[in-house]
């Protein structure tokens, strides 16, 4: 038979929530796991009620007496709940009446890393499929492009023919160069699209040196009038990454923080944090990186409008009249050559790009 430390030993072991109430919903233990997702104590919990450490709504607690009184056992599906820390978590749990102890039992599992995985595989999947799509449209727009200049060109060179015998009509020289220069900017544009082309070169580079170059292109562009705050965490080792092009992915994240804090507030009124930390643990899609560098960038700009959020990193998609909608599609794909992930947070007044890149390269 198994004595009481034992029975804690292993309930401490499990990587599920356990959770005892007692009649009147009052904390009679948690095991570790519980400690972890309440962010709290089973000593400092012992006989709080539980709308004191987390809450749901009114219905949840009187479906815990009713379960009590009645004895039967039911589960709840993605339950958020709000903690005393007023922090907010997706569960599901499942709820076991001791009837003859007139204790519940709370097996909770914690859903928001597996709804996070689910999120950033539906994320990553989508940008793939947008990015083949892209690439292969613009190949059959470029083929055409190169006839048209071409054309264009050799007829060019038949009026200059022309003019040196009979007087050609006017403007038709004029005609011929402008078809050269759409063409030419059309080819740019579906370049700029397709991203960068060159095949990345991995060498240790310190972040800094990065965000670094990126905040003094920043202040140069707008001569000091936006500030550029910097928080950085000196003790970041260095990380595998190609200069040059995560230069370009970070500058054009903070670019566009910069055009839409003068469309809105005022550069003079702006505001950029550069930020960097070293975060442990950390699940990009299915791969678990022990170590990654974070690089936060947030502005107090007037964020991005709700009906574009979830398709900011597409191409072509711009909160801003300006824009052309490629800048973060290219720093997305950028980031996800270096085998890193970039998220979104946005609300009015801030919005916060959160850069995640392995410090070990695979």
């Amino acid at each position: 038979m198994l004595n009481d430390r034992q029975l804690r030993l292993l309930l401490d072991n499990l990587t599920s929530a356990v959770l005892v109430l007692d009649e009147n919903l009052g904390f009679c233990y948690l095991n570790s796991a519980a400690e972890d997702l309440l962010a709290t104590s089973n000593a400092r919990a012992q006989g709080q009620p539980l709308a004191e450490v987390v809450r749901e709504s009114h219905a949840s607690e009187r479906a815990l007496r009713s379960a009590l009184a009645s004895g039967q056992k039911y589960t709840v599906r993605r339950a958020l709940w709000t903690l005393h820390n007023l922090e907010e978590t997706t569960v599901d749990y499942s709820v076991t009446p001791l009837t003859e102890l007139g204790l519940l039992l709370l097996e909770v599992q914690s859903m928001d890393r597996l709804l996070r995985i689910a999120r950033e595989d539906a994320l990553i999947s989508a940008q793939e499929t947008t990015r083949n799509l892209v690439r292969g449209m613009a190949h059959e727009v470029k083929n055409p492009l190169g006839g048209i200049r071409g054309a264009a060109q050799l007829l060019q060179r038949e009026l200059k023919d022309v003019e040196m015998g009979a007087q050609p009509e006017e403007g038709l020289a004029e005609y011929t160069q402008i078809i050269i220069e759409e063409a030419d900017r059309l080819r740019n544009l579906v370049d700029r699209m397709l991203g960068p082309r060159k095949p990345m070169q991995l060498r240790p580079v310190n972040v800094h040196s990065i965000t670094e170059r990126v905040a003094q292109l920043i202040e140069a562009e707008c001569d000091g009038a936006l500030t550029i705050q910097r928080d950085y965490d000196p003790s970041i080792p260095d990380i595998p990454a190609d200069s040059e092009q995560l230069i370009q992915a970070v500058l054009n994240i903070v670019r566009n923080g910069m055009q839409a804090i003068d469309e809105s507030i005022g550069l003079a009124a702006g505001s950029i944090t550069i930020r960097t930390r070293v975060q442990r643990q950390f699940t990009i899609g299915r791969r678990h990186c022990p170590l990654v560098c974070r690089i936060d960038i947030v502005d107090n700009g007037p964020g991005i409008p709700e009906d574009i959020r979830e398709r900011i990193f597409y191409p072509m998609i711009s909160g801003r009249a300006e824009g052309s909608g490629l800048g973060l599609s290219i720093s997305q794909h950028v980031i996800n050559q270096h085998r890193g992930l970039i998220k979104c947070e946005s609300e009015p007044g801030q919005t916060e790009f959160q850069i995640y890149l392995p410090l070990v390269d695979d």
